[in-house]
């Protein structure tokens, strides 16, 4: 069915009111960034500051060591994300082209630990990483992707469920044994599934403040998000130097979305077929 002129301007109209509610907030943090502490907690607010305070990023940045804090996070962005994407493909692989006896209720198992709160197994956690010495280390952050993610896994699967089985059957002609045919033929069929889930994985772990204020104790292993938090104190609030550290720690993320969101798209459409 055609759209109309009249019903098109419309749309347009109303998604621009939606885009400005929502970016609103943005556009006065980023112009926050520029004032004084006393003109961002002025009243009544105002947008532009009064004389634009340029050295604001500069002296935020360097009040902490967040040059390092910046390598840690990507340090454990990188590590997250390639632990999520190997294992979850490799066990949603074989949930999605093998038959075993147990299979479904495997595959329910796993569903259902998506339903228990990492708040519950934080301690156990925390004791066995204890046991292993590597408290206060990236481990903690790092190795536990290697061992899949529910979520993941359930979302590749799905994909993978919808390929023909001729592929394989092909592959096994030409004398392909499984591990080839898992990375030689359904890993570039997942591509699109595989950079929506590395995307996922990078919003929630660039993010996290949980996992690194539990595990880490020492100030030269913090993550953006750790650093971020200390200038917050008990009785004030450094707001500048955290916003301007909020708009640098948000600037990756959005490069990295809209350069990838089209398969964010088709993995998602692959993964509901």
């Amino acid at each position: 069915m055609k759209m109309s002129k009249k019903s098109k301007v419309i749309i347009y109209v109303l998604l621009t009111i939606v885009a400005i509610y929502f970016l609103a907030p943005f556009v006065y943090m980023l112009f926050t960034t520029f004032k004084t502490e006393a003109e961002a907690i002025a009243y009544p607010p105002s947008l532009l500051p009064e004389e634009w305070q340029w050295g604001n990023y500069l002296d935020a940045w360097t009040s902490q060591p967040f040059g390092t804090y910046f390598l840690n996070s990507v340090l454990v962005t990188v590590g997250t994300t390639a632990g999520t994407v190997l294992s979850s493909s490799l066990v949603a692989f074989g949930f999605a082209r093998f038959n075993f006896r147990g299979k479904n209720i495997l595959f329910i198992i796993l569903l259902a630990t998506m339903m228990i709160p990492w708040d519950v197994t934080m301690i156990p956690q925390y004791m066995e990483f204890n046991l292993f010495g590597w408290i206060n280390t990236l481990l903690p952050l790092i190795v536990p992707t290697w061992f899949g993610s529910a979520y993941h896994i359930f979302l590749m699967r799905q994909f993978l469920m919808g390929i023909p089985k001729d592929y394989e059957e092909a592959a096994r002609l030409d004398g392909a044994n499984t591990f080839q045919i898992y990375w030689k033929i359904f890993m570039p069929i997942l591509k699109p599934c595989l950079i929506m889930v590395g995307i996922l994985n990078l919003l929630t772990v660039w993010n996290d403040y949980l996992g690194p204020l539990i595990f880490l104790q020492d100030r030269s292993k913090y993550t953006l998000a750790l650093g971020l938090a200390s200038f917050k104190g008990v009785h004030t609030t450094q707001i500048i130097p955290m916003l301007c550290i909020t708009v640098i720690m948000i600037i990756p993320p959005i490069i990295i979305f809209v350069i990838a969101q089209k398969y964010i798209v088709e993995g998602r459409s692959g993964s509901v077929k």
